[in-house]
C-alpha cells in the first residue's frame, strides 16, 4: 500500500459531511487556481495593437477560446475513458503546459505571441472534466458541485483583480502579467490536487442513490446520445446560448464596465463574490430534494428563472430604471443560473433520474465543445460583421436573445423529459441498463 493509499484509507472514515466539505473546498482551490492560468490575461487592455482591423485583444480571446473547443471536443473521448489512478497527475501535466503557453506569450514578440493562447486553451479545457470526475455519483454531489461551480463566477473576478493589481503595482506589460499571475498560484494548485487525490471512492449508499458512473466506449456514447437525442438537442442550443454570452462578459468584462465609467479594479471581485454566493446556496440547496426527477424538474425551473431574470433586467436598465451595475448584477446571475447547472447538477440529476450507467464528463464534454465553438464564431461574427457596435450594445442585444430562446428551451426540455420520464414508469420491461428511480 502506498502512502497516498494509506491516507486516503483514513480519509475515507472521517464523518461524510466532513469528507463533502473538504472535497467541495479542493474542487474550488483547484479550479480558481486554474483560472488564474486561464483568464488574467483579460485584465490587460493590449492598447494599440490591431490586426487585419481586428482588436488583438479580441483575437487573443478568440485564439484561447479555439485551444478551449477544440480541447473539448477531444475531451468527449478522454475525459468519458480516463480512469481515477491518473487523474492527478493529469491536472499537474496539463496546467504546467498551460503555464509554458504563458511564458511564450510573454516573450515571443506580438502577433506570433498569439499561438501560445491557442496553447494555453487547449490543456485547460480538460480540466473540469478531471476536477468534476472525483465529486460525481454521491449523495452530497449538489453541495460539492455547487462549491465547484462558483469558481467559475468567483475566480473569473478573483483573478482579473489580481492581474489589474500587478499591472499597477509592478513594471510590467500586459504580455508578463499572465505568467507572473500564475506563478502566484503553483503551490495553491499542488495543494489542491492533493486534497482531491485524498478522495475515497463513491459508498456502496452513494451508488445506490445516484447510479453507478463508469467509463464509457464509443458505442455506449453513440446509444446514450441517440437515446435522448430530441433532449439534447434543445439542451445544446440552451447551453450554446448561455456560453456565448457568459463567455463574453468574462472575456470582455473590463470594456463593459470601463463603457460605464467603472474602473475600479474590485469592482470585478465584488460583483462576482455577490453572484457567487446567491448561486452557490440555490444550487447546495438541491441536496435537500432526495427524489431525482424532482431535482430535475427544479433545476429545468431554476435555468427558466435565469433566462426569466435576464429579460426583466435588461428591459428595466433599457427603461433606466436600474443602474447600469445593478444590470450586470442581475444580467450576470442570470446567465449563471442559467449556466451552472449544466456544469454542475443537470446532468448528474438526469442520469440518476433514469439510471443510466455513464459519466457526467461525457456530457459536460458534449456540451461544450458545441458552446466554445459558438463562442468563436459568434466573436467573428462581431468583429467581421458589427465592427463598430460597442461590447456593451453587443451584449445587450446578445442577452435578449438568450433570455426568450433560452427561456423557450427550457420549457421545451423539461415537457421533454418529463413525458420522457412517464413513458418509461408505464414501460413493463426498460430496455438495457435504462430504468428510473422512484419519483
Amino acid at each position: 500500500m502506498t502512502i497516498m493509499d494509506s491516507l486516503r484509507a483514513k480519509v475515507a472514515k472521517w464523518p461524510y459531511a466532513l469528507l463533502s466539505v473538504m472535497a467541495g473546498i479542493a474542487a474550488f482551490g483547484a479550479y480558481t487556481s486554474m483560472y488564474a492560468f486561464r483568464k488574467a490575461f483579460v485584465a490587460g487592455t493590449f492598447t494599440g495593437y490591431q490586426y487585419f482591423h481586428i482588436d488583438f485583444k479580441v483575437w487573443l480571446v478568440i485564439a484561447q477560446i479555439m485551444g478551449y473547443a477544440m480541447a473539448k471536443f477531444y475531451g468527449i473521448r478522454f475525459i468519458s475513458e480516463i480512469t481515477g489512478k491518473k487523474r492527478g497527475i493529469t491536472i499537474l501535466m496539463l496546467i504546467g503546459i498551460a503555464w509554458l503557453a504563458l511564458l511564450g506569450f510573454a516573450l515571443v514578440p506580438a502577433p506570433y505571441n498569439v499561438v501560445f493562447l491557442l496553447i494555453n486553451g487547449f490543456p485547460l479545457g480538460l480540466i473540469w472534466g478531471l476536477v468534476f470526475s472525483y465529486l460525481e455519483g454521491r449523495r452530497s454531489t449538489e453541495f460539492m458541485a455547487a462549491v465547484l461551480s462558483v469558481s467559475l463566477i468567483f475566480a473569473s473576478g478573483f483573478v482579473k483583480t489580481i492581474g489589474k493589481y500587478l499591472l499597477k503595482a509592478l513594471p510590467i506589460t500586459d504580455f508578463q502579467m499572465p505568467f507572473l499571475t500564475g506563478a502566484l498560484f503553483v503551490i495553491p494548485m499542488l495543494l489542491f490536487v492533493l486534497l482531491l487525490e485524498l478522495m475515497p471512492a463513491p459508498s456502496e449508499e452513494d451508488i445506490k442513490l445516484r447510479t453507478k458512473r463508469k467509463p464509457m466506449n464509443a458505442a455506449e456514447r453513440k446509444a446514450f446520445l441517440k437515446r435522448f437525442l430530441p433532449g439534447i438537442i434543445i439542451t445544446l442550443v440552451i447551453y450554446v446560448l448561455l456560453t456565448v454570452m457568459r463567455d463574453v462578459r468574462d472575456s470582455f468584462e473590463r470594456e463593459l464596465w470601463d463603457s460605464f465609467g467603472i474602473k475600479d479594479p474590485l469592482i470585478f471581485t465584488t460583483t462576482s463574490t455577490q453572484i457567487s454566493i446567491f448561486v452557490l446556496i440555490a444550487i447546495s440547496l438541491m441536496i435537500l430534494v432526495r427524489k431525482n426527477l424532482r431535482a430535475f424538474t427544479i433545476i429545468h425551473l431554476m435555468i427558466i428563472g435565469g433566462c426569466a431574470a435576464i429579460g426583466v433586467s435588461t428591459l428595466l436598465f433599457s427603461l433606466n430604471m436600474i443602474s447600469p451595475t445593478n444590470w450586470m448584477i442581475v444580467t450576470g446571475l442570470g446567465l449563471y443560473m442559467g449556466y451552472i447547472p449544466y456544469n454542475a447538477i443537470f446532468f448528474e440529476r438526469m442520469i440518476a433520474t433514469f439510471h443510466y450507467k455513464s459519466n457526467v464528463g461525457f456530457l459536460i464534454y458534449v456540451a461544450d465543445s458545441i458552446g466554445y465553438l459558438g463562442s468563436v464564431s459568434l466573436l467573428l461574427i462581431k468583429e467581421l460583421g458589427k465592427p463598430t457596435i460597442s461590447w456593451a450594445d453587443f451584449f445587450k442585444e446578445g442577452v435578449v436573445f438568450v433570455a426568450i430562446i433560452g427561456g423557450i428551451g427550457g420549457i421545451l426540455s423539461l415537457i421533454y423529459f418529463l413525458r420522457s420520464a412517464r413513458k418509461i414508469n408505464k414501460s413493463e420491461e426498460p430496455q438495457g441498463e435504462l430504468n428510473i428511480l422512484p419519483v
